[in-house]
């Protein structure tokens, strides 16, 4: 399955929990803000909207390390477009 997974650099506040949680698919920036990065690589440079290819198993770190973020900064969608996190 597919995600987008969109970082709102205007509200990271660089506490890096999602880091914490989710090491292979974010990481902190020189600005010290939350990227995604895909398993692991920064494939074409540093991003804060991807589109990931993952298994059951990544998604549910992905969205658990969404979650760990105290302002919210991180969305993800589906491939259909869906908002998955946070719910709305």
């Amino acid at each position: 399955m597919k995600l987008r997974i969109v970082v709102d650099p205007d509200l990271c506040i660089g506490a890096a929990s999602c880091v914490t949680i989710a090491p292979e698919t974010f990481q902190m920036n020189m600005e010290n803000k939350a990227e995604v990065i895909d398993h692991g690589i920064a494939d074409g440079g540093p991003s804060y909207e991807r589109v990931l290819e993952v298994n059951e198993e990544e998604k549910d770190t992905i969205i658990l390390g969404a979650q760990s973020c105290p302002t919210l900064a991180i969305t993800i969608f589906d491939e259909s477009g869906l908002q998955l996190y946070p719910t709305i």
